[in-house]
């Protein structure tokens, strides 16, 4: 009994870490939404960081959390790094390239809680008196992501914190 609960045990460990391997190398998370509002106004607080406590919903996940600002005051070269608890982990940002006001891209470096170079991107396409935002990011899945993926949905994840973000972002560029 015994040895066939072990040998049903490998087997299930084994299909997981093969249906795993055949996972995309990479992955996009991606989030839209309608904001009554001109392109630059939410531009302008997108590429400043020291605007992001107002809609990022990673700022509200540890209010003591430990912020750096440098480069840039904002745009191009603008960095932000942070410290924060095991809401947040630590990691850093930049803005690489901006096209105002329609496109800013962040390059993205997680340090905790694990290792991770990603690419966020906001992209801003007005239509009549809405501007359309739309929020990604993307990157590469090591092995250990795409094993963590068969139990946890990262686009669903990670898409409800861009979603809520976008939503605060709506309210405060619609004001």
């Amino acid at each position: 009994m015994i040895k066939t609960i072990l040998i049903v045990l490998v087997v299930v460990v084994v299909a997981i870490l093969i249906y795993a391997a055949t996972k995309p190398d990479t992955f996009v998370v991606q989030r839209s939404a309608g904001i009554k509002a001109p392109p630059e106004r939410i531009f302008a607080l997108i590429s400043d960081f020291k605007a992001w406590p107002q809609w990022s919903p990673y700022e509200k996940r540890d209010p003591a959390m430990q912020r750096t600002l440098g480069g840039s005051a904002q745009g191009k070269g603008a960095t932000y790094a942070w410290k924060g608890n095991s809401n947040v982990g630590e990691g850093s940002m930049e803005i690489t390239e901006v096209i105002e006001p329609s496109r800013i891209v962040i390059k993205l470096d997680f340090v905790k809680p694990f290792a991770a170079n990603n690419i966020a991107e906001f992209t801003l396409v007005p239509s009549g008196d809405t501007t359309q935002v739309t929020w990604s990011m993307r990157g590469q899945s090591p092995y250990i992501s795409k094993v963590f993926g068969v139990f946890v949905d990262m686009d669903n994840m990670i898409g409800k914190d861009f979603a809520e973000g976008l939503a605060t972002l709506k309210a405060l560029a619609e004001k």
